[in-house]
């Protein structure tokens, strides 16, 4: 899914209508997909009644198809027209010629029609208004969708709420929201994800992001232009190695994980696992030789290379144990949980110039190499960098809150000038390649707002590397798969608050089985 501002959105638009699909045919394609996936979901719950909350606007015109279409199949239909003019509107006589019900705003002042229709429906459109509000709202949409709460508030069973396009009172660039901004159950959008609906607090009124072709043309170079995209389970499904009869361990590669110390001997574990769970043939764990005991019950499958250490932490010593066991490795991840102590960026220093294989960098593995004289240089072509902000702020030299309000910017421009793949992780992880692409994961939880779920998520990308999946693929799938897993954690819990980074690892065998 392309994400886009609204003045990208118009241009692509005016391209498409410049080059034969009308903003008419826009309309009716992008009404006809909004309908048949509210058809669908009626299906599946039982649904047959509808009630569209309908602008003066495009989205209130997607929401006149939709209702159209609805009330041809069968479904009762309500349309409560806000500051739309009736008169030479075809798109309201065709839906009073279907059969739809229909009630104005200014005529229904105490909001007692309105009442009535969401007393009587299933679903709730949203089509009140577009991408190109301003803030505050005027003073009519701001009733409208105060007496829309107050009644919802009042019904035992309230509708499903869809928002067209975008919820009411978002505005789409920014990502702030009225205080009368209505939170959806799902936002079907049309072509492309406006960029303001993957930034709180719009965030949390958008539910479910679902997307409605409206028939653009290919040839756009206005569409082409656009380099970032939302990452979605379709994509991500294409990305993962395919899982032959004929396949035996090999087939899927071996990930080599050099992580852990004394202050943090889970974290080998959780990456091990994490690659084993994404589905790499083999994993081999290098660590301190004295955590060997403590892990090695916690996964057999694991083989291991046991490394000198200085009171926990990996010594310069270990260069050439390390680099004896590393022929037959297919990628190599290091930093989680290694420390921070000056004989490991030693060690970390000599062995760079031997790393060949796809490579990820995560954590302290990180830290040690913003301190190493042009590190970008030596690492292994297209290696995946897994920084969070205070890791990015370390290697970048900018403070943590720069990076923080220009996510994708930063990642995109240090991307190109690294030469590697960055994962920028947090709320709205952003993933870059020196190529100019960026994905966004349309994912903020405080699920994974929890120690080690870093540690997961590059075990993940380095069992995808390891399997022969290309770098920015790999990271783009495996941040999918990890924010999906913290998202079906905290649905097992009930809560956010209890999920642990085993709790998001377990989960990592039912988000691919959905993909799948």
């Amino acid at each position: 899914m392309k994400i886009v501002t609204v003045s990208q959105m118009r241009a692509i638009e005016r391209e498409a209508d410049a080059k034969g699909v009308s903003y008419a045919e826009m309309m009716e394609n992008a009404g006809r997909g909004l309908a048949e996936s509210i058809h669908a979901l009626g299906q599946e719950n039982g649904w047959d009644s509808v009630t569209g909350i309908v602008g003066s606007g495009n989205n209130g015109g997607d929401t006149l198809v939709a209702l159209t279409w609805l009330s041809q199949a069968g479904w009762r239909t309500h349309a409560y027209l806000v500051n739309r003019k009736i008169a030479g509107d075809l798109l309201i006589s065709t839906y009073l010629e279907a059969g739809g019900e229909m009630t104005q705003f200014a005529n229904d002042t105490s909001l007692d029609g309105l009442h009535n229709f969401l007393e009587d429906t299933d679903v709730m459109l949203d089509g009140l208004l577009g991408t190109g509000i301003k803030l505050p709202l005027k003073t009519d949409a701001a009733l409208v969708l105060q007496g829309v709460a107050l009644i919802l508030s009042d019904l035992e069973v309230p509708p499903f709420i869809i928002a067209v396009d975008c919820p009411s009172g978002v505005d789409c660039d920014t990502g702030l929201c009225a205080d009368e901004t209505l939170p959806a159950d799902i936002t079907l959008t049309m072509a492309a994800v406006k960029q303001g609906l993957l930034s709180l607090p719009a965030f949390e009124y958008v539910g479910a992001l679902e997307l409605i072709e409206i028939g653009l043309p290919d040839d756009l170079k206005s569409w082409t232009a656009v380099e970032i995209e939302a990452a979605d389970a379709n994509q991500v499904a294409a990305f993962l190695p395919e899982r032959t009869p004929a396949s035996h361990k090999g087939t899927f590669g071996t990930a080599f994980v050099v992580a852990g110390s004394a202050s943090y001997t889970g974290a080998a574990l959780l990456a091990g696992k994490a690659a084993y769970r994404v589905g790499a043939g083999l994993v081999t764990l290098a660590i301190p030789e004295m955590l060997h005991a403590a892990l090695a019950g916690h996964i057999p499958e694991a083989t291991w290379v046991l490394l000198p250490h200085e009171h926990g932490f990996i010594s310069e010593d270990a260069v050439h144990p390390f680099l004896n066991n590393l022929d037959r490795a297919t990628a190599i991840l290091l930093g989680p949980g290694l420390g921070d102590k000056a004989t490991t960026k030693i060690f970390i220093e000599q062995i760079l110039p031997s790393i060949e294989i796809p490579a990820v960098f995560d954590a302290d593995g990180l830290r040690h190499l913003s301190s190493i004289q042009d590190w970008h240089r030596i690492l292994p072509v297209l290696s995946v960098l897994t920084p969070h902000p205070g890791e990015m702020s370390a290697m970048t030299g900018i403070s943590r809150n720069e990076v923080q309000s220009q996510r994708t910017e930063v990642a995109g421009k240090y991307a190109k000038e690294w030469g590697h793949v960055v994962v920028l992780k947090g709320a709205f992880t952003v993933i870059a390649s020196p190529d100019g692409r960026k994905t966004i994961i349309p994912v903020a939880t405080p699920a994974l707002a929890r120690a080690g779920t870093g540690d997961v998520l590059a075990g993940l990308i380095t069992g995808l590397r390891a399997q022969g999946v290309g770098a920015y693929e790999a990271a783009v799938a495996g941040a999918f798969i990890h924010a999906q897993a913290g998202l079906h954690a905290a649905d097992i819990f009930g809560t956010t608050a209890s999920v642990l980074a085993s709790d998001v690892l377990d989960s990592i065998p039912d988000i691919i089985a959905e993909l799948e």
